[in-house]
């Protein structure tokens, strides 16, 4: 994976392969982020990463001048690889391990934006849940967005607060407002 903008441009980052992880993939990322860079100004948001992986989303988000970053993830390797490497390019990123349904039940701090990158074999009710649970314990600031990628198999317009999908080969990012 890479680092596509921002100050660590053209970064490369190798995630150790015993990981269970799907990085999102630089032609998905670069699209996700000619949406994003349209609508926020990233040196002022407050971005909470779910299901952060690599860190992926978090370490781009990090380049582009965003300073309040929370990575959540349950996988104690994915978690102190995000941590390294976020002290290796001197990124503000919160890493926290933590099995993500209890930390949106828990969390009372509302982001900016929300990225979720659940495992693909969540099914639509599992990702409705998360949606809520969201929304309900209102970590979303009012002009806040909340974006979950997901596999095309998946029509998530039918659940509250959605917005609009976009389709990148096989992955789909889906916006809630």
């Amino acid at each position: 994976m890479r680092i596509i903008s921002g100050t660590h441009k053209g970064k490369r980052l190798t995630a150790p392969k015993t990981l269970p992880v799907r990085p999102t993939t630089d032609f998905a990322k670069e699209a996700l982020f000619n949406i994003l860079n349209n609508q926020i100004y990233f040196q002022n948001v407050r971005f909470l990463d779910l299901f952060s992986g690599t860190g992926n989303i978090s370490f781009e988000f990090a380049s582009r001048g965003c300073e309040d970053i929370t990575s959540v993830d349950t996988h104690y390797g994915c978690v102190k690889y995000i941590q390294q490497i976020a002290e290796e390019l001197s990124f503000q990123i919160n890493a926290v391990k933590s099995d993500v349904f209890k930390y949106i039940e828990f969390s009372h701090a509302p982001f900016d934006v929300i990225f979720a990158d659940p495992p693909y074999n969540f099914e639509l009710q599992t990702l409705t849940e998360l949606v809520g649970n969201i929304f309900q314990n209102n970590l979303l600031e009012s002009e806040g967005i909340l974006i979950i990628e997901h596999t095309k198999h998946l029509d998530l317009s039918q659940i509250a607060h959605f917005k609009e999908a976009r389709k990148y080969g096989g992955s789909v990012f889906s916006f809630f407002t």
